[in-house]
């Protein structure tokens, strides 16, 4: 075999997408906020950049771009960016309001709360020892996680440590399943009631004997009959008992005001901070599609580096690159921060078109609608009107809705039209809403109505719907 160098031509295509390419899909999908910080770090890190001031009379809008191409060769952004684009009218003024970020502070949970409690006790050092270890398996909804046998064994292990020595535990007789119960019955007697519990029919006998419910019609159902309870099966409980369906009918509208979950009244949530990428507002009968952006910072090409760019003679080694890399960037960025806008507002005004009939009427008329549909009408792929409805949010008359809201599957109906999941949902719910308790309406029943509506829909996507919408069965529903 012989080994040696040689040379040959080949002919091919190659699909590649560019840095830049990229960095624009990124600031599609970016949401408002993060926007708003891209842009910040855009005019820290480029001189070519500066922010259009309110106050400024005759403002420039950005477009003039400087004389900087040298050779022929070189890429012209604009053109690939903005390939049939026309550029919009002027936005309104950039107003400075600057958005604090919610920050992690020092905040009382559940656990402060039991804490501070026990506190209030004169517990002996075990006892104490045990409390901790107790409030520290309680899950953030209240209930106990665990048995006690495993309690008492963490404490048993605990007890051979070194920092059992060190806290003065040294020659300690092993913890026993007694003593953890007893400081059980100690926790579950603190605020919020229902504390502790290792189960839901335990949590709300304690809630019940903190309401002073013992000996009554309600506490011996909750206490003897759990399990018909959860299944609505008042005729067998009224039987055992001896009393009407009606007083067991009331005695559970009692229970289900009880707290299923006492201990996230001192949860902790995250606050979700929202703003509105898009608003639609009616006007003279109109729908009409504005871009939310007055927050952002206004860029332009900065005027005294534009003065640098056009002096060639500064045009030489690094500050030939400089000048050019930057530049180049600054007018990109101007460019795509405009695609931006034009893109969303074009995918929204279509969104407003196809489903007028909800923002006049409501739900139960939002129409089905893909992202396909989308693409195929405003003549942009699919995956570009992904990113547009990602993590974006419209204020309408109807409240500040994401726009991923607004596409659903349909169901066809008698008139050929078709009609949006959410709006069979809705209707459903409305349905459900309105019927008479003592005759719930059975998902067959339903189907039903609908089938008079003009809608076809099998049984099973009304029960899997009524599923969804965390709606009961018919017999679940059934009042005596």
């Amino acid at each position: 075999m012989k080994v040696g160098l040689q040379q040959s031509v080949r002919l091919g295509q190659e699909l590649r997408i560019n840095p830049r390419l990229y960095q624009a899909m990124d600031l599609l999908y970016m949401p408002l906020l993060d926007l708003q910080q891209h842009l910040k770090q855009e005019l820290v890190s480029n001189p070519f950049l500066e922010m259009v001031e309110p106050t400024e009379d005759g403002v420039d809008d950005g477009t003039e771009t400087p004389e900087t191409k040298e050779d022929e060769n070189e890429i012209d952004w604009e053109d690939i960016l903005l390939d049939g684009f026309e550029s919009g009218g002027r936005r309104e003024e950039y107003e400075e309001r600057e958005y604090y970020e919610p920050t992690a502070v020092a905040t009382r949970d559940l656990y402060d709360h039991l804490r501070d409690q026990i506190s209030l006790f004169r517990l002996e050092l075990r006892q104490i020892v045990i409390a901790e270890e107790i409030i520290g398996n309680i899950d953030e909804t209240g209930f106990l996680t665990c048995e006690l046998e495993a309690i008492v064994e963490s404490l048993n292990n605990f007890l051979q440590s070194e920092e059992a020595i060190i806290a003065g535990f040294e020659g300690e007789e092993p913890f026993t399943v007694e003593e953890a119960a007893g400081v059980l019955v100690i926790i579950q007697g603190l605020d919020p009631a229902g504390i502790a519990a290792r189960n839901l029919r335990e949590c709300l006998l304690l809630q019940l004997g903190d309401g002073d419910w013992g000996n009554t019609l309600v506490y011996d159902i909750v206490e003897k009959h759990f399990d018909q309870l959860v299944n609505h099966r008042w005729a067998e409980i009224s039987k055992e008992l001896g009393v009407s369906p009606q007083e067991v009918q009331a005695a559970a509208d009692e229970i289900a005001k009880l707290d299923p979950k006492p201990g996230l009244q001192y949860s902790v949530g995250e606050g979700n901070y929202i703003i509105a990428d898009l608003v639609v507002e009616k006007v003279d009968g109109d729908y009409i599609v504005f871009h939310n952006d007055t927050a952002l910072p206004r860029l332009r090409l900065s005027r005294s580096y534009r003065e640098v760019a056009r002096d060639k003679a500064k045009f030489k080694g690094e500050s030939k690159e400089f000048i050019s890399n930057k530049l180049n960037n600054a007018n990109w960025m101007l460019q795509a921060i405009e695609q931006r806008r034009q893109t969303m507002l074009k995918v929204m005004n279509f969104i407003v078109n196809r489903q007028r009939d909800f923002f006049e009427e409501g739900i139960e008329h939002l129409k089905p609608l893909t992202l396909r549909e989308v693409a195929e009408v405003i003549s942009m792929h699919e995956s570009t009107v992904s990113r547009v409805t990602n993590q974006k949010y419209v204020q309408t008359p109807r409240g500040v809705l994401p726009l991923k809201f607004f596409f659903s599957s349909g169901l066809s109906t008698d008139s050929g039209e078709d009609v949006s999941a959410r709006g069979i949902k809705a209707r459903i719910q409305k349905l459900v809403a309105e019927e008479d308790p003592k005759k719930p309406l059975t998902d067959q029943a339903i189907v039903d109505i609908l089938k008079r509506e003009g809608i076809n829909i099998a049984r099973r996507t009304v029960a899997k719907y009524r599923d969804q919408l965390g709606v009961l069965s018919a017999r679940m529903r059934k009042r005596v």
